[in-house]
């Protein structure tokens, strides 16, 4: 471990050297990438002093209590403190998710249960919308579905952060547990028996790329055009706006017509295609190289559940790492943090003990 740390110490002493040369902020992307990677080694560091230099109160300590009992009680709680310093160091040097510090993709598919599923996946919309209001990130509805009643067949938005967010930080690293099959159970708004109903949506989370990561060939792709569809004012239906793409290599087709121009559909339209084949390829690396890495659920079938959401009992229950809580209204109102955390700290136990 330690090993690691000392090459670690030199890059981050290589990269402030770097950092500090005026010429290498003319290259925008890459003063970026250099001071990420920056900022992703200093707590590594920070915290491998902060060992070293408890070591090395633990033997002035010691010495002291050699002519001093009263000093062994001081060596006891330096000791301890070295031992937590040890724990975190080996969590710090765990390999990160590459795509922390990325901005998300976020869709949202109603699954079985008709307009009632509709309406959950509004539901959700809304729940997502409001926790990234409480954490600072901007949102942007990219396309969407929306039926009569005001719930969405699918939607899909972009979550970003407001400014460069600390490692591990990013709207990824809180997001990416999102995905899978979300159950609601309860009386729909369109049942007169009173009876409890179970039906589901899916989430997908993409991190989203940049221009620079995916390369698409404009040959590579068919781009049909027709009328918008569905509410949306005035302009809906009056023109060819709605546009339809489809990636030649891979067969993802994304379609867009929330926008009023073809030109503004069609870049949202590559945006959510950009985000699509970087996860596919990063799926493809995965599999190669053996990684058993999560894999979110993409088909929206109500038995493939990662979180129920439990009216009459105002539960939330996450079933990948056993999370219940009774605050079911306050999370549907973005009160998301202990449903996620619990799911970061379960995702770094494993790739702790992965690590041994």
């Amino acid at each position: 471990m330690f090993e690691a740390v000392e090459e670690l110490i030199g890059e981050h002493a290589d990269l402030e050297r770097r950092l500090a040369d005026p010429a290498v902020h003319a290259d925008q992307a890459t003063a970026r990438r250099l001071s990420r990677r920056y900022a992703e080694l200093t707590p590594i560091v920070t915290s491998y002093r902060a060992w070293l230099s408890c070591g090395e109160d633990i033997e002035a300590a010691r010495e002291l209590a050699a002519e001093d009992p009263e000093f062994a009680g001081e060596v006891k709680e330096l000791s301890a403190r070295r031992e937590a310093l040890t724990d975190e160091l080996r969590l710090l040097l765990v390999p990160r998710d590459p795509n922390d510090d990325k901005d998300v993709i976020l869709e949202i598919k109603a699954g079985e249960g008709g307009e009632e599923s509709a309406l959950f996946a509004g539901d959700l919309l809304r729940m997502y919308l409001r926790y990234a209001e409480r954490h600072g990130w901007q949102t942007e509805i990219i396309d969407g579905n929306e039926t009569g009643l005001g719930g969405y067949k699918d939607v899909s938005v972009a979550v970003k952060s407001r400014c460069t967010p600390e490692p591990g930080g990013g709207v990824w690293a809180r997001l990416k547990f999102e995905g899978g099959v979300h159950r609601v159970q309860r009386v729909p708004a369109t049942e007169s028996q009173g009876r409890i109903h179970t039906s589901a949506a899916g989430v997908l989370v993409l991190p989203e790329a940049e221009d620079v990561e995916v390369d698409i060939n404009p040959n590579d792709l068919r781009v049909d055009v027709y009328r918008s569809s569905g509410p949306g004012g005035q302009s809906v239906n009056t023109t060819d706006s709605a546009v339809r793409i489809t990636h030649l290599p891979t067969g993802i087709v994304v379609s867009c017509q929330n926008e009023k121009s073809q030109l503004q559909n069609k870049e949202q339209a590559l945006r959510i295609l950009r985000a699509r084949l970087l996860a596919a390829a990063q799926e493809e690396a995965d599999r190669e190289a053996s990684d058993a890495r999560r894999s979110q659920v993409r088909t929206v079938d109500r038995s493939e559940r990662v979180r129920t959401y439990n009216f009459p009992e105002n539960r939330i229950s996450d079933h990948r790492v056993g999370f219940k809580a009774y605050n079911l209204d306050q999370v549907l109102d973005g009160e998301l943090d202990a449903v996620i955390q619990a799911c970061v700290d379960a995702d770094s136990a494993a790739r702790l003990a992965a690590a041994h």
